[in-house]
This record gives structure tokens, C-alpha cells and sequence, in this order.
């Protein structure tokens, strides 16, 4: 990305420069959970399906590398920022409700889908009450806890396959039902197949609102008792290993509270790397190769992470 393509940018979509839907340098670290990362080139807001297409289409033609972000929740991002275009699914908030279904658009929070589905009463998504992210990348990564995820209460979604053939077609725009997601442990196919996420289906149960609103707090209760709510991180940063769990190894270490710059294994919760203020990117990279060897030397265990780089390392 060079002031030729902003140039060009500013050619294509005057409207949306003036309207501030494009931007340019702007911290990425305000704009992920862990509050870490240097600068995008370019970042967009778009609030229409059609401002999306058009920035897709733009980054096809221009072979211009893009990253669509939406609540950066599971982020490590590179300090020298991210080249090319950085699309936030921020501002498709919509949600409506019918009968026992909920439509959500991609940047719903998962807190705001689930307090919808409580006023509704609806069951189903209390376990998500207190993950943090947005609807898109929960679908992504089929988002879990307390064992439910997300493909337990999914109806089906709609994608966008973002190849030149498709956008630049009569009708780019995909619907998978449930079944067509192949789901599988923080797993979809929509990582598979580099799909956008635009907005899913969720088909719950009636209940009372109260009682749903007792189930969401005490889930939320667990987590605060357990986990480091209280600092910026990007969630369980490894995968759980067959027959372990993480914090546990972790912790049988001895490395609870080990830190590399401001980079430190959470005191509360061992599977979690916590920003004590002014971590880099560089120190949790660190940080975490620091934590695979030490657990591998001691219990022959590879772990993997769950959260994704983006960037240069």
C-alpha cells in the first residue's frame, strides 16, 4: 500500500472518504482485545453489503492484500502493523428476531446476540454470554465454552466467497445451512475456504427471561472467578492437548506469573497471557515459544496455539 493506491482509493470512493469510512494509519491496538499492534495503512468501516463488495472488489482488482477484523479477539498482531487494507466488520450491527429465530449480522458482540436472545426469550446462547468477540468470528472459529459451541445452536449463515469470479458476478453471495460448515473444534469451513462471514441464523428455545438471564450471570460468574477479565488478552492462547489441560501443564511448570516485558502467564488462569500495559508483539511471541519449550522438555507435550499472527513477527 502506497499514496498511489490511496490516491486511487480516494478516486473510486470520494463518499466514503469524506464520510470517514476509509482511513489511513490508524492503531490497530484499538482495535483488538490484547491491546497490541502497530498501525493499518488502510482501515475500512464499511455499513452496507455493498460498501464491502466494492472494497473487495477494489483489493481483487488492485491485488492490494486485505484482513477482514472483526472484534480482534483472538489476535496477536504484528507491531509494525498490517499492510495493505484492514476491513472492520464493526459497524453491521443488525439484529432481528422471528418466531424462535435470531438473524445476526457479522459485528454483533456476542454479549449484545445473547442479551437480544434473553429480552426475546430465547435459550440457547447462554454460554456465549461472556466470550468476547463478534458473531463473524465465533462463526469462524465455532466458538466454545462450558461444552457448547456455537455449531450446537446454528441454523445457517451467509458468506461471501471473496474470488474474483464470484464478487464480480450477478450474485457473489453464499448461504450454508448448519451441515455446511464442518464444524469441528475451533473449526470451520470458513476458515477452509477464506469465506465472509455477513450474517447467521440462530435457532433457539423459549424460556423465561429471568431464568436465562440466571444461567448468562452465573456463567459470567465462573469466568470471572477464573479468568483474567481484568487484563487485556487474547483469550486461551493454546489449544487444548488430548488427555491435558493447558493451564495445568502450564502451571506444573512453574511458570504461573513468568513475564517477558509486559507479557505475563496470568496469574489466575495459566492458559492465558495477559498485557500487564505495554507488551509487544514480540514479547507474547516470545513468550509463548518460551512456554512450548519448557512444556514440551517436561511433559513431551507439542502445543498449538489457538489465537492467529497477523503480520511480520
Amino acid at each position: 500500500m502506497n499514496i498511489t493506491t490511496l490516491s486511487i482509493l480516494q478516486q473510486e470512493y470520494p463518499k466514503l472518504m469524506e464520510d470517514g469510512i476509509i482511513q489511513s494509519n490508524v492503531p490497530l491496538k484499538e482495535h483488538c482485545s490484547f491491546q497490541i499492534g502497530g498501525p493499518a495503512e488502510v482501515f475500512c468501516t464499511p455499513y452496507t453489503q455493498n460498501q464491502l463488495l466494492d472494497l473487495l472488489r477494489f483489493c481483487l482488482n488492485h491485488k492490494t492484500p486485505y484482513f477482514i477484523l472483526g472484534k480482534g479477539s483472538n489476535l496477536l498482531i504484528s507491531d509494525k502493523g498490517l499492510s495493505g487494507i484492514v476491513i472492520s466488520t464493526e459497524r453491521f450491527t443488525e439484529l432481528t428476531v422471528e418466531q424462535e429465530y435470531i438473524t445476526a449480522s457479522c459485528g454483533v458482540t456476542l454479549k449484545d446476540l445473547c442479551n437480544y436472545a434473553c429480552e426475546n426469550g430465547l435459550s440457547g446462547l447462554e454460554f456465549a454470554s461472556g466470550i468476547p468477540g463478534s458473531v463473524g468470528g465465533a462463526v469462524f472459529m465455532n466458538a466454545g465454552a462450558y461444552n457448547y459451541e456455537i455449531k450446537d445452536v446454528l441454523h445457517s449463515s451467509v458468506c461471501i466467497l471473496p474470488s474474483w469470479e464470484s464478487i464480480n458476478s450477478l450474485n457473489p453471495i453464499l448461504y450454508l445451512k448448519v451441515e455446511e460448515h464442518n464444524f469441528s473444534y475451533r473449526h470451520s469451513v470458513l476458515q477452509d475456504k477464506e469465506l465472509i462471514h455477513l450474517s447467521s441464523v440462530f435457532h433457539l428455545k423459549r424460556d423465561n427471561s429471568e431464568t436465562i438471564k440466571r444461567r448468562m450471570d452465573e456463567y459470567q460468574q465462573k469466568r470471572q472467578q477464573k479468568q483474567p477479565l481484568e487484563l487485556p488478552s487474547a483469550g486461551s492462547v493454546f489449544r487444548r492437548p488430548e488427555g491435558f489441560y493447558t493451564g495445568r501443564l502450564i502451571e506444573d511448570c512453574g511458570l504461573k506469573g513468568f513475564r517477558i516485558g509486559d507479557a505475563a502467564i496470568s496469574e489466575k488462569h495459566c492458559g492465558f497471557i495477559v498485557n500487564l500495559g505495554s507488551a509487544t508483539a514480540k514479547d507474547v511471541l516470545q513468550l509463548i515459544q518460551h512456554i512450548q519449550e519448557v512444556v514440551y522438555e517436561h511433559y513431551n507435550v507439542k502445543l498449538q496455539t489457538e489465537i492467529r499472527f497477523l503480520g511480520e513477527m
